[in-house]
C-alpha cells in the first residue's frame, strides 16, 4: 500500500471514529428526553405529578392498601434522611400524614430538592399529595435537623391487584441553582 493510500484510509478512520464519538454523544445527550416521552406515552414512569390534591373525603373501607417509604441520597450527600415509619396501611381515600426526617451534616448551609417516585409505576397516578415537602425546594443550615411532613391519600381507583405501593425519595443538592417558579393547583376531590 502506497503511502498517498495509507494517509486517505487513516483520514476515513478518523473521520469515523470522530462521527462515531460525536453520534455516542448526542444519543447520550437525548436520552432523557426519549426516555420521559416513552414512559409517558406507555404509563411506566413511577413519576408523580407536582400537583397539590384537596383532601379526600371519599373512602373505600372494603380494603387496605400498604405504602412502604423509601430514602436516597444522590451525589454523596453528607445527610442523613429517612422515614420516620417504615410503611403504613390506609383505606383508599384515607388521609394520611407521615414524616420524613433530614438533618444537613455537611458543616455548610445548604438547599435540597426531594424527587418523589412510586412503585409500581402504575400506581403513580393513584397517589395524590395533599401537602409534601418534595413541593419546594428545602433549605438547612449546617447541622440542622427538620421533620418535613407528606400529607396524601391513595384514590380509591386504585386498581384492587395493587395492594402494595413504595413511595421513593431521593434528595438532590439544590444549593446555588437557579429558583424557578412553580404553579401549584388544587386538583381531586372535594
Amino acid at each position: 500500500m502506497s503511502f498517498s493510500r495509507q494517509k486517505i484510509a487513516s483520514k476515513k478512520i478518523l473521520f469515523l471514529l470522530c462521527f462515531t464519538t460525536l453520534a455516542m454523544f448526542g444519543f447520550g445527550f437525548a436520552m432523557i428526553p426519549l426516555y420521559n416521552v416513552l414512559c409517558k406515552n406507555l404509563g411506566i414512569n413511577g413519576k408523580t405529578d407536582k400537583n397539590a390534591y384537596l383532601i379526600s373525603h371519599d373512602i373505600d373501607l372494603s380494603r387496605r392498601v400498604r405504602v412502604e417509604f423509601i430514602t436516597n441520597n444522590n451525589n454523596y450527600l453528607a445527610w442523613d434522611f429517612h422515614p420516620r415509619i417504615q410503611h403504613v396501611q390506609l383505606h383508599p381515600g384515607e388521609n394520611i400524614l407521615v414524616y420524613f426526617t433530614a438533618k444537613n451534616n455537611s458543616g455548610r448551609r445548604m438547599t435540597v430538592q426531594a424527587i418523589p417516585s412510586v412503585s409500581p409505576g402504575l400506581a403513580a397516578k393513584y397517589l395524590k399529595k395533599t401537602e409534601c415537602f418534595c413541593f419546594t425546594r428545602q433549605t438547612f443550615d449546617a447541622g440542622q435537623q427538620r421533620d418535613m411532613p407528606v400529607l396524601f391519600h391513595i384514590d380509591k381507583h386504585l386498581p384492587q391487584k395493587m395492594t402494595t405501593l413504595t413511595l421513593a425519595y431521593t434528595l438532590f443538592d439544590a444549593t446555588g441553582l437557579k429558583k424557578i417558579p412553580m404553579r401549584s393547583q388544587a386538583i381531586g376531590h372535594l
